[in-house]
């Protein structure tokens, strides 16, 4: 029995993870990852639920409506980063989180919105069982749960080409981070209608990027054998520099705090 992600539209919960916990399970999409074609196993799915649990436990006594959440879906040390999908996790009417966020399908390079809940979130296989979150200023609270709660706004700046390492500042494919990202911008100025603008409000804002050093054979494989990651949108200066600029969780949960926008990110791993 598969768990399938639900589209901006969907609703999904708690129930539906926990009837399928003890079967085996089978991701439609992915945070830029491709698809191993491997089921998780009980205790991966054990520890996604529980994590899912002590999260919504900690969410719930911070008094915050939305954070900025984070999980650690891959093994990114040698990148110098350590989380790797991002996500908008919001308390709906009825008290229950839920997390509006970007995936890809299954090795390609188009991508949807998902609107899950935490077990969801937390049952794509994780490289590590940890959560991360930061709390946004009260205002930007309100202004992000009024966009998000609006298809309309929490759409208008997605792009569904996908390319995991996709250029901060370029426009030709957009990432999960970058996403999160650029639609924070969207709430927090309202006169923003494009990707463009959003951008350039973070770059006034000073949001600095994370940068990957890649070497050509690195980057070469990847495109190579992976249809969800390109580089033709980084600037050739760069990416023949092996500068990839691209938008990761740990640079958003560094620029949060330091742009007054929210406070430092609190983590809570499975021991």
């Amino acid at each position: 029995m598969k768990v399938k992600a639900k589209r901006i539209s969907g609703r999904a919960g708690w129930a539906a993870a926990l009837v399928a916990a003890g079967l085996a399970l089978a991701p439609v999409a992915h945070a830029g990852r491709a698809c191993e074609g491997q089921p998780p196993s009980v205790r991966s799915v054990e520890q996604g639920l529980a994590l899912a649990q002590r999260t919504a436990q900690a969410l719930d006594a911070s008094g915050a409506r939305l954070v900025v959440l984070a999980r650690a879906g891959q093994d990114l040390r040698r990148y110098g980063q350590h989380y790797s999908h991002l996500g908008l996790a919001y308390r709906n009417e009825q008290g229950h989180w839920r997390v509006l966020h970007k995936l890809n399908a299954c090795g390609t390079a188009v991508a949807a919105l998902y609107r899950q809940g935490l077990a969801e979130f937390f049952l794509d296989d994780l490289w590590r069982h940890e959560a991360a979150w930061a709390v946004p200023q009260p205002e930007v609270q309100a202004r992000l749960l009024v966009l998000l709660t609006d298809p309309a706004r929490a759409t208008a700046l997605h792009a569904a080409p996908y390319s995991m390492v996709s250029y901060a500042w370029g426009r030709r494919y957009q990432q999960s981070n970058q996403w999160v990202l650029e639609t924070l911008a969207a709430a927090m100025e309202p006169s923003i209608r494009t990707r463009e603008q959003a951008q350039a409000w973070l770059q006034f804002k000073d949001y600095q990027p994370a940068v990957l050093t890649l070497g050509p054979l690195t980057r070469l494989g990847a495109r190579v054998g992976s249809a969800h990651i390109a580089f033709d949108d980084h600037p050739g200066e760069k990416r023949f520099a092996d500068r990839i600029e691209t938008v990761s969780a740990d640079s958003v949960f560094a620029w949060l705090p330091r742009a007054g926008l929210a406070a430092a990110p609190v983590a809570l791993r499975l021991q």
